[in-house]
């Protein structure tokens, strides 16, 4: 999958991160909901035994982040240990982080709410205390409620490189390589990677899958004591919620899937939705702006030229066309961030590559000191996991003339990714694309945003057909971003009428 499936719009803000600590829970045999894994859609899924099954989570107050704030009195963090290959319950267990914010009015609780913010490999335990209050109307009745998946920071992360390695590879690594030489080089930086992560989270990287984490969420949503799970999924969260729903339809509860991945997708797949989206995006944006699309692309494929044989200076480090390239993509994830480019741009041509570097540093995770965060590292292991598609450098090559054709800008970059993220991995992944079929599930909301660079309006389509008749619910947001909630008023009323009420808008809904 993409490296480019993942949550962006908050770090163009710059927002601080909020954080928690796990705490281990003791062992308890109550069971008082719908214990996890006996779901006949479900296979492959022996019982769990009473020790994960009978936890409580031991609710503490949440511990500050490193050079960053509290996320408040109202917040508490704990933890739920749950089997590192759910084929063998009994086996070894890792702890996956959570954090709560319990509803307002107890009168009027409806449950938990659990979101997934994307990625994969985005924090929610991070993530929830920067966007609760967007959520605040759902905080009324809902304990909103969050977590790290397995390989993600808290719960288990993912390591594969450290700085100076993560900062060699992106100045010296050619993205889109024009010789052999810069062929060889690539595949051997993925190749590199992956040895990283085999050496530093070996046992962990074949259990990283969405299916794994599905099943987590149901012990979750049991040991939170309830009966079904209420799931708010964004980008890469909608492949998670999509999952769970075809393992465990019977256990399906008001489900929002927003910012869609397509089901039908594999990684090629993937890309090609990708620089299908990313193009119409930016085409967009260049109409907003006065100008032609075509005038615009020409403008950034002479900028990405221009950087490809002499990258900018900039203090220590060098613009290159890749960190461009990821310094224009951050922007096009919201409309608000679009002026944000037309400056860096401006400057850029002018022989000042800062604004394009700040704004990839903030897309990739990298602070003012140097240090990048690990979620890369958590994205690749899971898409990887998930995906067995490997496509070799022969096959990129084949696609290379379709994928400049869709996106003279992104097209070839996506193109190459196909190859360097999973080509040398060292496990093999579950399947070739996700299963979302969920017959006998409640409905399930399906936002889709026509405008949507990284999760494009298509996947939306095709996530409520595949889910099914009378399942998938496709709500359509005529804008701009990836994402709708908290965005789109109308798209905001939908959901919490049917979060809160259980309103359920027809299949087809417009919103503008």
């Amino acid at each position: 999958m993409s490296r480019w499936i993942r949550v962006a719009a908050l770090a163009v803000t710059g927002l601080l991160v909020a954080g928690c600590t796990s705490a281990r829970t003791p062992a308890d045999t109550t069971s008082r909901t719908s214990p996890p894994s006996t779901d006949p859609k479900a296979p492959n899924a022996p019982a769990l035994p009473a020790s994960l099954t009978g936890q409580r989570p031991e609710w503490k107050r949440c511990a500050a982040p490193e050079g960053g704030e509290r996320p408040g009195a109202d917040w508490r963090c704990a933890g739920v240990r749950v089997p590192l290959d759910h084929t063998k319950p009994d086996g070894e267990t890792l702890t996956i982080a959570l954090i709560r914010k319990e509803a307002r009015d107890k009168d009027a609780r409806t449950g938990s709410l659990l979101f997934n913010f994307g990625g994969p490999g985005a924090s929610g335990v991070d993530y929830l205390p920067r966007a609760a209050q967007d959520y605040a109307g759902l905080n009324r009745r809902y304990d909103l409620v969050s977590f790290d998946p397995r390989g993600v920071a808290r719960s288990s992360g993912v390591v594969c490189r450290d700085d100076k390695e993560l900062a060699a590879a992106e100045a010296g690594t050619d993205v889109t390589p024009d010789t052999a030489a810069e062929e060889a080089a690539y595949v051997a930086d993925g190749a590199a990677f992956g040895d990283g992560c085999a050496r530093r989270s070996g046992t962990l990287i074949p259990h990283t899958t969405t299916s794994n984490t599905a099943r987590d969420l149901d012990l979750i949503r049991h040991v939170l004591g309830d009966e079904k799970l209420n799931y708010f999924g964004i980008s890469y969260g909608t492949e998670l919620g999509a999952a769970y729903a075809h393992l465990f339809p019977s256990r399906v509860g008001r489900t929002v899937l927003d910012a869609v991945v397509d089901p039908a997708a594999d990684s090629t797949g993937h890309a090609r939705n990708q620089a299908i989206g990313f193009q119409r995006a930016l085409d967009n944006y260049f109409k907003s702006t006065g100008g032609t699309a075509a005038q615009g692309n020409a403008r950034i494929v002479r900028l990405l030229e221009k950087l490809d044989r002499e990258p900018l200076t900039v203090g220590d480090r060098k613009l290159t066309d890749g960190l461009a390239l990821t310094g224009i993509a951050i922007t096009l994830y919201s409309e608000s961030s679009w002026p944000l480019l037309t400056s860096a741009l401006t400057k850029a041509e002018s022989g000042d590559g800062s604004g394009l570097l700040r704004l990839a540093d903030a897309y990739n995770d990298r602070d003012e000191t140097g240090h990048y965060g690990t979620q890369s590292h958590s994205q690749r292991a899971i898409s990887c996991a998930d995906s067995s598609g490997r496509p070799t450098v022969a096959q990129v090559k084949a696609v290379l003339p379709e994928f400049r054709k869709l996106s003279p800008v992104f097209g070839p970059f996506l193109a190459w990714d196909t190859a360097g993220w999973c080509a040398e991995w060292p496990v093999k992944g579950e399947r070739a694309d996700p299963e979302a079929s969920a017959p006998g599930a409640g409905p399930i909301l399906v936002v889709g945003t026509t405008g949507d660079p990284a999760t494009p309006y298509e996947g939306a389509e095709r996530m409520a057909k595949e889910l099914g008749a009378g399942v998938g619910v496709l709500v359509s947001n005529e804008g701009e971003g990836h994402g709708a909630y908290g965005t789109s008023a109308c798209v905001t009323r939908t959901i919490d009428a049917y979060l809160l009420d259980g309103k359920v808008p027809a299949y087809g809904t417009r919103c503008s």
